[in-house]
């Protein structure tokens, strides 16, 4: 999916309650890229545990490398709704950046294809 998105407020959570449930049954990353010009950010979330509690968080940033940690659902949760729900006007309103040549995206894909450090 790509951010920003026309979905709507409830749209973006249910959409991201369904990745949490698949998130901690099944062996799948959640994957949010945030680009701007000549730099790019990747965070990604996997279940730590089979009840869904813990996450390990894998950010990585063109500049500083690869973070990793260990945050609860309620994190993952705000997190992504966050990323997800950014509106447009916000995307415009960085002073002085050129926007991004390509739309920051979501995506929840096999744990085996996620890039790791």
């Amino acid at each position: 999916m790509t951010v920003p998105t026309d979905r709507d407020h409830a749209s973006v959570v249910a959409l991201v309650e369904c990745a949490l449930v698949e998130l901690t049954h099944e062996a799948v990353g959640a994957v949010f890229v945030s680009r701007q010009v000549g730099r790019s950010s990747r965070t990604q979330y996997v279940a730590r545990d089979d009840v869904g509690e813990q996450f390990q968080k894998r950010h990585f940033d063109d500049r500083l490398g690869w973070h990793e940690t260990t945050v609860p659902r309620r994190t993952v949760r705000y997190e992504l709704i966050t990323h997800l729900t950014r509106s447009t006007y916000l995307m415009t309103k960085r002073p002085c950046e050129a926007p991004a040549t390509d739309p920051d995206t979501f995506v929840v894909k096999p744990v085996r294809e996620l890039k790791t450090p």
